[in-house]
């Protein structure tokens, strides 16, 4: 039996990013036309492989993404490039996942 402590670390695998849109984008004749660009943008991230899963909150208030991401930093950097970013319309609340590493202390290794 070993005494060695289990290593609980967990690294960042996925990124969840909770978007809201900015006060910038509150009026639909400013947002729609750079809508235009950022559906196809973020679908080319989701056949990328970048954005795993896109959600919509009920509110309409902002898009959620789960995203394929080593980091907060790397996905911060993902979706400043989006038209929505570069515009100044979307803010995003950024959440580091991983592997439930506790699951360690049911394994009989």
């Amino acid at each position: 039996m070993s005494t060695q402590p289990i290593d609980l670390s967990t690294p960042t695998t996925k990124v969840l990013a909770i978007g809201q849109f900015t006060e910038k984008a509150l009026d639909p004749a400013k947002r729609l036309p750079v809508m235009m660009h950022e559906v196809p943008a973020t679908l080319r991230l989701h056949l990328a492989g970048k954005i795993e899963q896109w959600f919509i909150k009920p509110d309409l208030s902002g898009p959620v993404f789960i995203m394929d991401s080593p980091g907060i930093e790397d996905a911060r950097e993902i979706l400043s490039k989006l038209p929505l970013g570069i515009e100044g319309m979307m803010r995003f609340d950024l959440i580091p996942l991983g592997p439930l590493t506790p699951l360690r202390l049911l394994l009989n290794d």
